[in-house]
């Protein structure tokens, strides 16, 4: 059972937030909170496996809260959930430590995957603003394959590997440790050993951090 914690402003919007999050299977709705501050007192108190957090909130925004609440939970899993889609929202959202961000014009189902997702330790990331990500990658202009490579390897400053970098574009697409393993065909123990190293590397909390800073610093 997952237990979430909702943080969202909008009464009526957290009305029904509640109800999806109620009815939805292997999903506890633990509490809820009404403004920033509220939503980091909630989660000391009930340490739920993933905040809902929305950005635009009284007396402190979703960004702060989320930073202020990974200094004492940094297990929980954060997933933006709001209707802001400016590039300066994503990546603050990211740095401060969130796991995914969703849109919410998003369908329940949608939802309800995106929190399944990141509690599992797969970073979320809305097609919508998967465009504005991408949008920021400066990838070199040769077309020939070599040039390209050049080009990763230029950027390669965090000392990768070409198996780590393998991996870390699987997990650019969303890949999870065990889908990772198959698809590299090595054993599940030896993906998590990668993706372990890459995190230290590339100095990222999650696995989000991580897919944010390769598409940022156009490693994949």
């Amino acid at each position: 059972m997952i237990n979430v914690l909702l943080v969202e402003d909008h009464e009526l919007y957290r009305m029904g937030l509640s109800m999806l999050l109620a009815n939805a299977e292997g999903i506890n709705l633990a509490a809820e909170a009404s403004d920033g501050l509220e939503g980091i007192k909630k989660a000391r108190e009930n340490s739920p496996d993933v905040i809902l957090m929305d950005i635009g909130l009284p007396n402190i925004d979703g960004i702060e809260a989320t930073s202020r609440i990974k200094e004492f939970l940094p297990d929980v899993k954060v997933l933006i959930f709001t209707s802001r889609n400016s590039e300066q929202d994503i990546f603050e959202s990211f740095r401060a430590g969130a796991d995914g961000y969703i849109m919410k014009g998003a369908t329940p189902e949608q939802t309800i995957n995106a929190i399944k997702a990141v509690q599992e330790g797969v970073g979320w990331i809305d097609p919508a603003i998967a465009k504005v990500v991408f949008s920021n990658l400066q990838r070199p202009s040769e077309s020939a394959t070599d040039a390209l490579l050049k080009g990763k390897k230029d950027r390669n400053t965090y000392g990768l590997t070409e198996r780590e970098l393998d991996v870390l574009a699987l997990m650019v697409e969303g890949l999870s440790n065990p889908q990772i393993a198959d698809r590299l065909v090595i054993t599940r123990a030896t993906a998590k050993a990668h993706v372990h190293s890459i995190l230290q590397k590339l100095c990222a909390a999650t696995r989000t951090q991580a897919t944010v800073t390769a598409m940022k610093e156009g490693l994949v």
